[in-house]
């Protein structure tokens, strides 16, 4: 980014045991590749990506061949390992294929992609075939492809020079990257918030003050075909990471959306060119053919976690909506008639949770907010306290264009929202919802963007 291979311990190393307390416990797949003369292990092991996670990629973005771990650069996302770490010296070797090539290895990543984007909050060190400056002139002097460091998505970071143009990138001292094709040696030495990049053997760029200073190493994938090799690793002694110095913890999701294709949704011919899988982006154009237009997850869900990112990418423009009052109900003129306001309206979708419209989580641009439950909402048989409980509580909606992201929670007939990191809806009681059915991303005729799409089953309320 301009911006699964192995962890390998063996029990019978003590000192290096004690590293690894209070992490998931490694898999002993490695027992003939111990520890090397100055303390390193394998971080892969040449033959498989045992303990490496795809986090949101497709599962051939990166294989294994000859010893050498190959990224196909498509889609754009990231592979991290099983576990975090603190403070560690790693080191590998990397090979573009593709003049101007794009990769990164992330340290002290998240667990989960940032909202709206591809990639792990975390400090990238760059990966990049020096021509990218060349094909992207507008990058002259803002960005190098002789390693680059940089926080991203949050991540925070001071750089040990300061860069020309503001912000937080450490560009490096000196051009010691090799010509396209050739083998390229990094060594990365973080310990204590501190990061260190050396390059083909000597060091040219890094920064202190790290935060998040503990988490996920992760690889790039980003558009072009790259090789790794020789990847190892020797941890340091810890300095005791804060929680609010430590990265997001894996929350144990499954992807939905691979990147690639439509794997794992009913894609139905009518489809074809209208739901469409854009790299990290599922793209719709609001012109389905398909008898049944919303697009439809194979499987049936019961009770569970889904998180999705979403933005309506329509050209907003001014249109009256109905103001809604925290009962669910519309508010009314003193004539009687439904009390409306302007606002920038670029379009309309949602998420059809257990199977059924009914039991919508909107996305809008009404006044009230996405997140409301507009089935239950506008039904008068039910209750007013249904009724008022699928209502939004409060706005968290970011401005059209801009990606959003929920947070769903089924569990039994209630349903919790969160937009954006608030919560929106809080144990809503949804009555008559099926106990279990499929997820679909709703038709609605605009056009929307969806991206990190994941979902974690939970045990089930009311099994089958």
């Amino acid at each position: 980014m301009k911006r699964y291979s192995s962890v390998w311990i063996l029990v019978i190393f003590a000192p290096l045991v004690s590293v690894f307390h209070g992490h998931v416990p490694l898999r002993a797949a490695a027992a003939d590749l111990p520890a090397d003369a100055e303390g390193f292990l394998p971080l892969f092991n040449g033959k498989d990506l045992s303990n490496w996670v795809p986090m949101n990629v497709h599962p051939g973005t990166f294989t294994v061949k000859d010893g050498i771990i190959v990224s196909t650069g498509k889609p754009t996302g990231v592979m991290r390992t099983d576990r975090m770490y603190e403070n560690f010296i790693i080191e590998l070797e990397w090979k573009h294929h593709e003049k101007g090539g794009n990769a990164g290895l992330f340290i002290w990543g998240d667990g989960i992609n940032a909202p709206g984007t591809p990639f792990a909050r975390g400090v990238e060190v760059q990966i990049l075939d020096h021509g990218y400056v060349e094909l992207h002139p507008s990058a002259k002097g803002k960005a190098t492809g002789h390693g680059d460091v940089f926080p991203i998505h949050g991540a925070t970071m001071i750089p040990d020079r300061p860069h020309p143009f503001g912000g937080s990138r450490c560009l490096p001292s000196e051009e010691r990257v090799k010509p396209l094709g050739e083998w390229n040696h990094y060594r990365v030495v973080c310990n204590d918030g501190v990061i260190k990049l050396s390059v083909n053997g000597k060091e040219v760029s890094g920064g202190k003050e790290c935060n998040p200073r503990k988490g996920y190493i992760c690889l790039e994938s980003e558009g072009a075909l790259c090789h790794f090799r020789n990847i190892r690793i020797k941890e340091l002694p810890s300095t005791g990471a804060k929680p609010e110095q430590t990265a997001r913890v894996d929350p144990g999701y499954s992807l939905l959306y691979n990147g690639i294709d439509l794997a794992g949704w009913v894609a139905d011919d009518g489809h074809k060119g209208h739901w469409t899988p854009k790299d990290w982006t599922l793209d719709y154009d609001g012109k389905s053919d398909a008898k049944d237009k919303n697009l439809w997850s194979e499987k049936e869900y019961g009770d569970f976690e889904l998180m999705v990112d979403w933005r309506l990418t329509g050209k907003p423009k001014k249109t009256d909506r109905q103001v809604i009052l925290p009962t669910g109900e519309v508010a009314k003129n003193a004539d009687g008639t439904d009390k409306m306001v302007s606002v920038d309206d670029a379009g309309d979708s949602g998420v059809y949770l257990r199977g059924t419209s009914k039991a919508q989580v909107n996305m809008w641009c009404w006044p009230i907010g996405s997140g409301e439950v507009y089935g239950y909402r506008t039904d008068p048989s039910q209750p007013p306290e249904v009724r008022a409980g699928v209502t939004p509580k409060v706005v968290a909606d970011k401005k059209p264009g801009a990606w959003n992201r929920f947070i769903i929670t089924m569990k039994g007939d209630r349903l919790t929202v969160l937009l954006n990191g608030q919560t929106v809806l809080e144990n809503a009681q949804l009555p008559g919802v099926p106990a279990r059915g499929k997820i679909a991303l709703q038709h609605h005729g605009d056009t929307v963007q969806f991206a990190n799409i994941w979902i974690k089953e939970l045990r089930d309320s009311n099994p089958k």
